[in-house]
């Protein structure tokens, strides 16, 4: 889903680094920043970037978070967020932070598990195992409407699709899609 003029690129939550091998084969990244709370993930990440294809020059890893992204305004041309806004103290600032960052007409990329919807079975048991979930999974939320807060953060456009990943049961419901800054 990258756009082929990508040059820059964070991935917010890296982890250990399981997207990287998506952005080795292409030929105009420049430069891809994994922005992450857990400092341990670092060595994975840069052995993950090896193994990518991507040049030590081309991956750098933060220790952060994304509520405070270390990154000059307009700087970054995708952001890519995979399972992480479950787990963000404050949805909102991290999008307002994903804004900043972002260059006029960036693309933020993302794919999320969310709350089910309201009436449905599901999201009565989403709200009865969300705090063991926070609890024993770095503060991982089941009850959120994230698809909601990516729009209410006034993107230029967003276009998302809501699907059910069978057999994840309270961790099934899922959007994935894109949102768009303005142009200059």
């Amino acid at each position: 889903m990258l756009d082929d003029s990508t040059e820059n690129v964070l991935e917010l939550g890296i982890g250990t680094g399981p997207n990287l091998k998506y952005y080795g084969n292409k030929p105009r990244i420049q430069k891809v920043v994994g922005v992450d709370p857990n400092l341990q993930m670092a060595k994975f990440c840069y052995a993950a970037a090896l193994r990518a294809g991507l040049a030590e020059s081309q991956f750098e890893f933060i220790h952060g978070v994304g509520e405070i992204i270390p990154l000059p305004d307009a700087s970054i041309d995708a952001v890519v967020s995979t399972l992480v806004l479950c787990s963000v103290s404050n949805v909102t600032s991290t999008l307002k932070e994903v804004k900043r960052v972002l260059k006029p007409g960036g693309s933020f990329l993302f794919i999320e598990h969310v709350a089910a919807p309201e009436g449905n079975g599901l999201r009565l048991w989403q709200r009865v195992f969300d705090p063991l979930q926070q609890l024993f999974a770095d503060g991982c939320h089941l009850t959120r409407d994230t698809l909601e807060d990516i729009k209410a953060a006034k993107f230029k456009s967003v276009e998302a699709e809501r699907f059910t990943l069978p057999g994840l049961f309270v961790i099934g419901p899922h959007i994935s899609g894109v949102a768009h800054t303005a142009d200059l």
